[in-house]
């Protein structure tokens, strides 16, 4: 099984690298947008490798980072979706972004990219919820992704007469804890902390 592949990159395009190893063998590689974007300027490289071996063919998939091969790995677990489609996610939405759409049950999000459909967007989402392990750039993707709950539960605790910055505390910690809360949720939850 092949780990990673580095070397120089030969030629690369939005969708694959060759990447030239001190032996002279030229490996080729898909890649998502996500990392085509930094080898874009790059003349040496270290990918992570993910091998498909089929009965018509060996395919080498090229990650950038462990989350994102990680990440490709559990789509690919998933019913319905092939390692092309997962890569067709990860071009579409960044890992960490990805890990927040899932967290946050946003099939909405999901079935924009090119070839998912709502059965396909519901299944990553149930079956990759309890699998994704919120990280701190994961959380602050996902406060990002919903402004407008936290606002709205904001606005509330303040409406109730709570001060503003101790109000968002509160909010941060629960938000933190559980990035999927409902507004009505967050709120009780709140008023319990003050």
């Amino acid at each position: 099984m092949i780990e990673y592949i580095k070397g120089t990159i030969a030629s690369i395009t939005p969708t694959e690298v060759i990447v030239e190893t001190r032996d002279g063998i030229g490996y080729g590689l898909e890649i998502s947008l996500n990392t085509f974007t930094p080898l874009q300027q790059a003349t040496e490289t270290k990918l992570l490798v993910h091998e498909v071996i089929r009965e018509d063919a060996h395919i080498l998939f090229g990650f950038i980072d462990s989350r994102e091969r990680d990440i490709f790995r559990q789509l690919i677990a998933v019913s319905g979706v092939g390692a092309n489609t997962a890569r067709m996610i990860l071009s579409s939405i960044p890992p960490v972004e990805l890990e927040a759409v899932i967290a946050n049950g946003d099939s909405k999000r999901l079935k924009a990219v090119k070839g998912i459909g709502a059965k396909t967007a519901e299944r990553v989402i149930v079956d990759l919820k309890d699998k994704i392990k919120p990280t701190a750039d994961t959380l602050l993707v996902q406060t990002s992704l919903r402004p407008e709950i936290f606002d709205e539960a904001l606005a509330a605790l303040v409406m109730l007469g709570f001060p503003k910055q101790q109000s968002q505390k509160v909010l941060d910690k629960l938000f933190s804890a559980d990035p999927a809360i409902k507004v009505e949720t967050a709120i009780k939850k709140a008023l319990s902390m003050m």
